[in-house]
């Protein structure tokens, strides 16, 4: 009888540590998500008012931007660099690029994240072209910063 009740609290007490760490890890996990999230919206948003200098905290220091482009002869991709990008969006009116997203997969580790976001692009009101976006981001002593952007894009 003795051996039954140990052994039904050292299940309860292992059932329950089990649930405290799953909870703490969801929160943790869903805290991560939204910060993530937000990074990437502030980039959209960014974009979207051409503030080049909010624009640029979105991005680490080494970011790599990339496009791949559906040629006759196979996928090509271009690659743009983070100064480029910056002085592109700088030379727009305010709500000229509205690149509208969803969020779909969105994967976060406590260093690194990826999150995957079809999008619909228009320029100056006008469609313009869809594709996805696919963004690395990772987690620096200030915050998430985007390291890797590659898309498509199809009319």
């Amino acid at each position: 009888m003795k051996k039954s009740i140990l052994y039904i609290i050292c299940v309860l007490l292992t059932t329950h540590t089990t649930l405290i760490a799953q909870t703490t890890n969801t929160t943790v996990s869903s805290t991560s998500e939204k910060e993530v999230k937000q990074v990437i919206q502030n980039m959209f948003q960014a974009m979207l008012q051409a503030d080049t200098s909010s624009l640029r905290t979105c991005f680490s220091d080494k970011v790599i931007f990339q496009t791949i482009v559906n040629k006759p002869e196979g996928a090509m991709i271009n690659t743009v660099s983070i100064n480029d990008f910056i002085q592109s969006i700088g030379k727009q009116a305010p709500n000229a690029l509205d690149e509208r997203i969803e969020f779909g997969a969105i994967q976060v580790d406590p260093l690194m994240a990826t999150v995957w976001t079809p999008y619909t692009f228009y320029l100056k009101g006008q469609y313009s072209h869809k594709g996805i976006n696919s963004f690395q981001l990772v987690k620096f002593k200030e915050g998430w910063k985007i390291q890797y952007l590659i898309d498509t894009r199809y009319k």
